[in-house]
C-alpha cells in the first residue's frame, strides 16, 4: 500500500515525558479519599444557625444579591450567582476591580453583596467594604480563616470550615473552593423550595437547554400534521401503498377511516415480515388485513419527553406514536426522530 499523500498524514503521538511522569491507581484513590475526608470535616463542624441566617437573609432580600469575589473565589461567586439567576432570583456578579471604576453604581440600598474569600484579607475586597458602604448596602462576607479582616468590616459572616487544601503545600485553593461551591449550592436549592419554585417556572428560565425542553415542549409542539401524515384507508391494497410508506420518513402508514379516526397503523417492519410470510400474495393484500390494530398512541398535550419514554417502554421499543384527540380522531404523528431533532 502507497503512503498517503503530505496532506493526509495523520499526526504522530506527542513525545513521552522523558522523565515518565505517571500518576499510580493508588495515588489517585488516596487523594479522593483525603478529600472526602476534608469536605466531611467542613460538613461537621459548619455552624448550621450562620447558614441559616445566610440563608433567610437571601430569601428576604428586597434588592438584588450580588456576588463577588477574586481569582479562584471569584469563579464560584459568580456560578453561584448564576445559579441563583436560574432560579428567577435577582442576582448578579460584581467584579471587584469593574465595582472601583463604575460598576458600583449598580448598587442600592435594598441589594445585598456577599464577598467570598478564603482568608478574608483579599486587598480587593477590603477597598471595595467602603464604597458599598457608602451606598448602604448589606455586606455579607463568607470566608474560612477564623477572625478576619473582612468578616470584622461586614454586617455578617459565615465560617467555611476548613481543615487543610488537598494542594500538598496547602497552598492551592482546591477544598476551599469546594467548599465554598458546595455551600452556595446547597443554600440556592434551600431558596428554590423556600419559593416553592415550580417545574414550569424553572422550565421557562431554561428555554434553549435540554432541561426546559423536556419541561416545556409539549407534543402538539413537536408532531409532524396534515399534509406530512402518512395517512391511508385499510382498503387499500399494500403494494399501491409503497411511495406514502416511504415519502413522508415515518416509517409507517397511519390507517384511518372517512372521518379520520385511526384504525391501526402498518410499519415497513409490518411490511418486510408480510413479504416474508405471503411471497407473491402480497401484491392481493390490504392494509387493513395486515395492519397492528392497537397501536400506541399519545394525546396533543401530552409533554413530549413522555412521548419518548411511552415509544422506549417494554415490550419492544417503536419509533413512532400517531397522535389523537379524545375522539381518536388522527390529528398528527411523533416520532423518534423528531424528538431527537429537537434537543431531546
Amino acid at each position: 500500500m502507497g503512503s498517503l499523500p503530505p496532506s493526509l498524514d495523520l499526526p504522530s503521538p506527542p513525545p513521552k515525558n522523558p522523565q515518565h511522569e505517571r500518576v499510580s491507581e493508588t495515588t489517585l484513590f488516596n487523594l479522593f479519599k483525603a478529600q472526602q475526608g476534608h469536605l466531611n470535616y467542613f460538613f461537621q463542624n459548619l455552624d448550621l444557625s450562620q447558614a441559616l441566617s445566610f440563608t433567610e437573609t437571601l430569601l428576604n432580600s428586597r434588592g438584588t444579591i450580588f456576588f463577588s469575589g477574586v481569582g479562584k473565589s471569584g469563579f464560584v461567586a459568580n456560578k453561584i450567582s448564576q445559579t441563583l439567576v436560574s432560579l428567577g432570583i435577582r442576582s448578579a456578579f460584581l467584579s471587584p476591580l469593574d465595582a472601583l471604576h463604575g460598576d458600583i453604581g449598580a448598587l442600592s440600598a435594598a441589594d445585598i453583596l456577599v464577598l467570598f474569600s478564603k482568608s478574608g484579607s483579599t486587598e480587593e475586597l477590603l477597598r471595595l467594604i467602603p464604597c458599598a458602604r457608602a451606598k448602604e448596602v448589606y455586606l455579607i462576607s463568607v470566608t474560612s480563616v477564623p477572625k478576619n479582616a473582612l468578616a470584622n468590616a461586614c454586617d455578617m459572616n459565615v465560617h467555611l470550615p476548613l481543615e487543610r487544601e488537598l494542594c500538598p503545600f496547602d497552598l492551592a485553593p482546591v477544598t476551599s473552593t469546594a467548599i465554598q461551591m458546595v455551600f452556595g449550592d446547597t443554600v440556592a436549592i434551600a431558596l428554590m423550595g423556600a419559593r416553592n419554585l415550580t417545574k414550569d417556572q424553572y422550565a421557562a428560565n431554561h428555554p434553549a437547554g435540554r432541561i426546559g425542553k423536556s419541561l416545556i415542549f409539549k407534543v402538539k409542539d413537536v408532531m409532524k400534521k396534515q399534509d406530512e401524515l402518512p395517512v391511508c384507508k385499510e382498503g387499500d391494497l399494500i403494494m399501491e401503498q409503497l411511495v406514502e410508506l416511504t415519502r413522508k420518513g415515518c416509517g409507517c402508514l397511519l390507517v384511518i377511516d372517512e372521518e379520520y379516526h385511526l384504525l391501526g397503523t402498518f410499519t415497513d417492519g409490518d411490511l418486510r415480515r408480510t413479504l416474508k410470510a405471503s411471497g407473491e400474495a402480497i401484491f392481493k393484500l390490504t392494509v387493513g388485513e395486515m395492519c397492528n390494530r392497537k397501536p400506541r398512541t399519545i394525546g396533543p398535550d401530552a409533554m413530549a419527553v413522555e412521548a419518548m419514554q411511552k415509544m422506549e417502554s417494554p415490550p419492544s421499543a417503536v419509533q413512532f406514536l400517531p397522535v389523537i384527540d379524545r375522539q381518536n380522531t388522527l390529528i398528527g404523528i411523533v416520532t423518534l426522530h423528531g424528538l431527537v431533532s429537537a434537543g431531546l
